[in-house]
């Protein structure tokens, strides 16, 4: 019985002897490998790269569906040049703004908006600063240009979801009620600096060449 017991702990020996004579290399089996080792993807790769690997990922919503808590209204144009002329006809859903509602999309003005188009939405927001600042292009002024003040509130709100020119799409960061807050406070504040119709300063009259000197 003893000489059993000595064995037993010279192959017990020998094992830990003979396991820690290199490093081990491999890490094992796992258990569940499907879930040690999940397949990924990359956030920003291309759908095509992601197709060509059988995944079949695109990263928009399904068709038709409508995000938790956001209005029942469906945008119903695609990002390209027929969509981007019919916006024209789409009016804001929105009623007029509320105070508290007014102050909201200031400050998601303020937030998405800002940095580019500036506090007084004149194009000079942080990253222009009047040519001095990161970005190279003057971004639209959206307040004292004909263009933007004729732009209607389908059309601005198009260029918000899928972007415009140099700006990009911002429908993953507001949701569509926001977004048309936004249209509606920069309509608000176009029409604040454009003077009403028929205020204009009348001219002072011609002084009478006849009038006693």
């Amino acid at each position: 019985m003893k000489k059993f017991g000595i064995i037993t702990i010279l192959a017990v020996v020998a094992v830990v002897m003979v396991s820690c004579n290199k490093v081990r290399r491999s890490p094992g089996r796992a258990y569940m490998p499907d879930m040690a080792y999940s397949r990924a993807y990359e956030t920003y790769a291309s759908t095509e790269n992601l197709q060509q690997k059988g995944i079949h990922y695109t990263g928009q919503p399904v068709t038709g569906t409508l995000a938790k808590g956001d209005m029942n209204w469906i945008y119903p144009y695609k990002n390209d040049s027929a969509g981007y002329a019919n916006s024209a006809n789409v009016k804001n859903p929105l009623p007029k703004l509320e105070a508290n509602d007014y102050m909201e999309a200031a400050r998601l003005y303020l937030v998405n908006c800002g940095i580019c188009h500036g506090v007084k939405l004149d194009g000079n927001g942080p990253l222009y600063k009047g040519g001095d600042g990161p970005f190279p292009n003057k971004p639209a002024t959206l307040v004292g240009d004909a263009k933007y003040t004729a732009m209607t509130e389908g059309t601005m709100y198009h260029s918000i979801t899928y972007g415009r020119n140099s700006m990009g799409g911002h429908a993953s960061q507001l949701s569509t009620k926001q977004r048309w807050m936004i249209v509606h406070y920069i309509k608000e504040k176009q029409a604040a600096a454009t003077p009403a119709a028929g205020t204009a300063t009348a001219p002072a009259p011609a002084a009478d060449s006849t009038a006693k000197k």
